[in-house]
């Protein structure tokens, strides 16, 4: 029995007091054959082909703000998200996406580096996004307010939305997997296939999250300049 469910996303496993868990964040380089570079492949057509299309729609996103090299920041974010959300599905795999250590600190110096960027080279615009057009005289003062508290939370919400969900997910496979002992042959059966169909639900949060969060640093980018 279990004391806290919550353990099983503790970095428990350790060697001579070392946190060996967090090198999982690593792990998806070893996925990456040499031959990946070299030979034109199936599964480089199809990375190639992903990367290209984030590429037009960062392009797209970005504006004014684009310039050569502008999108790769944010297909290696995505990238590298992805990666560590797929490998958290593997058993025994240490998610550290499912850890605001490793999301917060992803998504709060991408937002610094916006506000600090946007302030100092362009503060006119940065005041003018706090004021929405048409705004009434009177509710100015509330809209700067609220814009400025929507503008704080962001790398906050950024951090908290992909640990959750990740989170989420595990906690209620982990739920189910725990009652199979107390089960019939029949009801076991039933539960690998709600298994099967939650580990499917999984993959595609996996992709989606990676997504989300490569297109609010490429929108929150965009509104700087």
């Amino acid at each position: 029995m279990m004391s806290n469910l919550f353990s099983i996303f503790d970095p428990s496993t350790n060697l001579f007091n070392l946190p060996i868990n967090w090198i999982s964040t690593l792990l998806g380089l070893m996925f990456i054959p040499y031959s990946f570079w070299l030979i034109p492949n199936r599964h480089y057509l199809m990375w190639n082909f992903i990367l290209n299309s984030l590429h037009k729609e960062f392009k797209t996103l970005l504006k004014n703000n684009y310039f050569n090299g502008s999108t790769f920041i944010f297909i290696s974010l995505f990238s590298f998200v992805l990666f560590n959300n797929f490998l958290g599905l593997f058993p025994y795999i240490f998610t550290s996406t499912s850890h605001l250590t490793l999301t917060l600190t992803l998504s709060l110096p991408l937002w610094l580096s916006f506000m600090l960027y946007g302030w100092i080279n362009n503060y006119q615009h940065m005041f003018s996004h706090m004021i929405p057009q048409g705004t009434p005289t009177v509710l100015m003062p509330f809209m700067v307010l609220i814009e400025t508290i929507s503008n704080i939370i962001r790398p906050g919400t950024l951090a908290v939305r992909l640990t959750a969900n990740m989170i989420a997910g595990h906690l209620l496979m982990t739920l189910l997997s725990s009652t199979g002992t107390n089960l019939s042959y029949i009801f076991i059966m039933i539960l690998i296939f709600i298994q099967i169909l939650l580990l499917i639900l999984e993959s595609a949060v996996a992709v989606i999250q990676s997504y989300v969060i490569a297109i609010l640093s490429t929108l929150y980018s965009s509104e700087v300049n």
